[in-house]
């Protein structure tokens, strides 16, 4: 039984992990895949991507005019990543995370 459950969740995990498209690798094909990104927004995203990869999120959204933060969250929730993170992931982690964590230390 254990034995299915696990295969059934990393099959799910391999399912969503093929549905993301990163910004630096993506053919233009794949970014038109990504709903909120057209034609011409794929072509952006490229023609962006030849003068260099692009680092991050910001980096993205500078870059490829159209693309602020509120564009870039519903283009993470679909599916697009820079090197591999979603809008969110980038975010350092809070400092109350880290004051609770030297709480519970004796």
């Amino acid at each position: 039984m254990f034995k299915k459950i696990l295969a059934t969740t990393a099959m799910l995990f391999a399912i969503a992990a093929s549905a993301a498209v990163d910004v630096n690798k993506g053919t233009e094909a794949d970014l038109d895949g990504i709903k909120g990104v057209g034609p011409s927004m794929s072509k952006r995203i490229l023609d962006a991507r030849k003068q260099g990869e692009f680092k991050d999120w910001p980096d993205f959204m500078q870059r490829v005019k159209g693309v602020k933060e509120k564009k870039a969250a519903k283009l993470s929730a679909e599916g697009l990543t820079v090197n591999g993170k979603g809008f969110g992931d980038a975010a350092p982690a809070s400092s109350k995370g880290t004051k609770e964590a030297k709480a519970a230390k004796p």
